[in-house]
């Protein structure tokens, strides 16, 4: 038996025991259960430190999948910004061939496929005379004059068309703007 160990005796106070073994054994008791109070509070200690451990890692377990997953969503889309980028002026030179209607018949499918393809990446081609001039969105090269306040702030001639993939501009377009008085 360990000495730690708590022996249980039946309270019999007729055999001879007396009052001061009684005393000394309780107090022997008493010792043993604070003993065992202050290790159940110790173990108590160390199951709170474990446990905070525990959900400091998992915090910080779903930061990082969340931080992984937003960088890995950025690398797709500068990915695909550097693509469209690149495809820019393949589709700017497509669009002055097809205006100068030198874009043979047998090629026209692939023009189309090619236009069909930026499309459904999100690439749109935006400025069109006759607009409003938006800053955001069009780069003024020069100015031309308006007829009338209502042409004030208008695009004249498209330069070089604008390019957007969704709502982000990738190039503005240059253009000439009516200036009015």
């Amino acid at each position: 038996m360990n000495e730690d160990d708590v022996i249980i005796e039946a309270d019999d106070f007729s055999e001879g025991g007396s009052e001061e073994e009684l005393e000394a054994m309780e107090s022997q008791a008493s010792g043993k259960v604070a003993k065992i109070k202050a290790e159940l509070e110790a173990c108590r200690k160390e199951k709170q430190e474990y446990l905070d451990g525990w959900q400091r890692a998992k915090a910080d377990y779903v930061n990082a999948v969340k931080r992984f997953e937003d960088e890995r969503t950025a690398a797709v889309s500068l990915g695909k910004l550097a693509a469209v980028k690149a495809f820019i002026p393949a589709m700017d030179s497509l669009e002055r061939a097809k205006t100068s209607g030198e874009i043979p018949e047998s090629f026209q499918g692939i023009a189309r496929q090619l236009e069909d393809a930026a499309r459904t990446h999100g690439l749109v081609q935006f400025g069109e005379a006759g607009e409003k001039f938006d800053p955001v969105l069009h780069e003024a090269l020069g100015q031309d004059p308006a007829n009338s306040e209502v042409e004030d702030d208008t695009i004249t001639m498209v330069l070089e068309p604008g390019w957007k993939l969704k709502d982000e501009v990738i190039r503005p377009a240059k253009v000439r703007v009516a200036h009015f008085g």
